[in-house]
């Protein structure tokens, strides 16, 4: 990681936004780097461009929701940790979140104290989650499948999601359409799926945060 931690900040609100960035000037007072977005599509659009130590990401976005958002960011950006910031402060929440491959989930009633501690946290390479997570969860077996799947196998299934079709698939990553059809018969077969439609409702099962 770079001497100055460089952190990309995803969430709607630019108050709480705000308060993300304090925290990180609390945690490097020596300085940090924060860039901001407000949508998953212009969180995508920053990394074509920015590299950065560490994503945080709210849940809920004016075009995502769940744990959508988190899926396609690990798709596009696989070497960068990911921490969900959150109001949803459940168990299955945070076991979600980790499960999919997040490095931590922040409940946004954390203090400025905590965020820090947090932040100092996952910027170092360690992963942060709330202590009052286990409580000998089932594991989702959706979502272990989900996050089986390389980052390429991601941004297919992600683009399959958003209803595209294939080319318009190859043409948003750059690939054939030979390439990816291939991505999708591997994608069936990690997931247990015969089909699209299996794959889909598998998908939106590790996704969503209602069981």
């Amino acid at each position: 990681m770079a001497e100055a931690p460089r952190v990309l900040i995803v969430d709607d609100h630019p108050l709480f936004r705000d308060a993300l960035e304090t925290a990180l000037e609390c945690a490097y007072p020596a300085g940090a780097e924060a860039a901001h977005a407000s949508s998953l599509s212009g969180a995508l659009d920053s990394l074509k461009t920015r590299l950065v130590d560490l994503i945080l990401l709210d849940l809920n976005l004016g075009d995502t929701v769940d744990f959508e958002g988190l899926t396609s960011l690990l798709a596009a950006s696989p070497d960068c940790p990911i921490v969900v910031v959150s109001a949803t402060e459940t168990p299955q929440a945070f076991e979600r979140a980790r499960a999919l491959g997040a490095a931590g989930y922040l409940p946004k009633s954390m203090s400025l104290d905590d965020l820090s501690a947090a932040l100092a946290t996952t910027l170092d390479g360690g992963n942060w989650f709330p202590e009052n997570m286990e409580e000998n969860l089932p594991p989702n077996q959706a979502a272990e499948r989900i996050a089986s799947l390389t980052p390429a196998q991601r941004r297919v299934l992600a683009g399959l999601s958003a209803g595209l079709l294939n080319k318009q698939i190859a043409y948003e990553m750059d690939i054939s359409v030979a390439t990816v059809k291939a991505h999708m018969t591997a994608i069936f077969r990690k997931l247990g799926a015969n089909n699209r439609t299996q794959a889909l409702l598998i998908y939106q099962e590790a996704t969503s945060l209602s069981d």
